[in-house]
């Protein structure tokens, strides 16, 4: 383990962990919205919000996927010293983290069961920037339309298309983050 996996971690957890779980919250209880979330350092290539993120969501008995560029040493070091997830095949992961590209294909990832749907993957996404334009997102917490920049459509829409199972994602790009859950329909820009 390298001492860059010793720091980079909550200065204060209650606090910091407290405002990020409720920003999370309402990116996906207000679908397309951008939130800040901030008070994790992790290793490149994660950014502050999907430490932050990971830091608040996962824990000790959260299964972790890392793909691609994300399944690193630093990344696995941190992860291991400051949650102590198991990190694992896509298929057992509750939490899976990488670029779009790299979590390809979704169909790898569990999308529930109809008994409990709730136990569904949520994909963190890495993102080079989010912002309000693009895919045209509708459904609940949502008045009208909202526009989220998607790296696809198709892929969201056959999604949707199983509710109430599927996957749910978080995408991340600096200290920002938008929820996009499996409820919401998503339509071309």
């Amino acid at each position: 383990m390298t001492a860059q996996a010793l720091s980079g971690g909550f200065s204060n957890p209650p606090h910091q962990s407290s405002h990020a779980f409720r920003a999370i919250l309402e990116s996906f209880a207000r679908p397309g919205t951008l939130w800040t979330i901030r008070g994790a350092q992790p290793p490149a290539p994660l950014s502050v919000a999907a430490g932050t993120a990971l830091l608040t969501l996962a824990d000790g008995t959260t299964p972790v996927h890392l793909a691609g560029d994300a399944d690193c040493q630093p990344v696995r070091d941190w992860i291991t010293f400051h949650i102590g997830a198991p990190l694992v095949a896509p298929q057992q992961a509750m939490f899976a983290i990488g670029r779009w590209e790299s979590l390809a294909p979704l169909s790898r990832f569990h999308i529930g069961a109809p008994d409990y749907p709730d136990r569904a993957a949520t994909l963190i996404v890495l993102m080079d920037g989010l912002s309000n334009s693009g895919a045209h997102l509708t459904g609940p917490g949502i008045a009208t339309k909202t526009l989220l920049s998607l790296p696809e459509i198709a892929a969201f829409q056959d999604n949707a298309a199983r509710f109430p199972l599927g996957l749910d994602f978080l995408f991340v790009a600096g200290n920002r983050v938008a929820g996009l859950p499996r409820s919401t329909k998503v339509e071309g820009a």
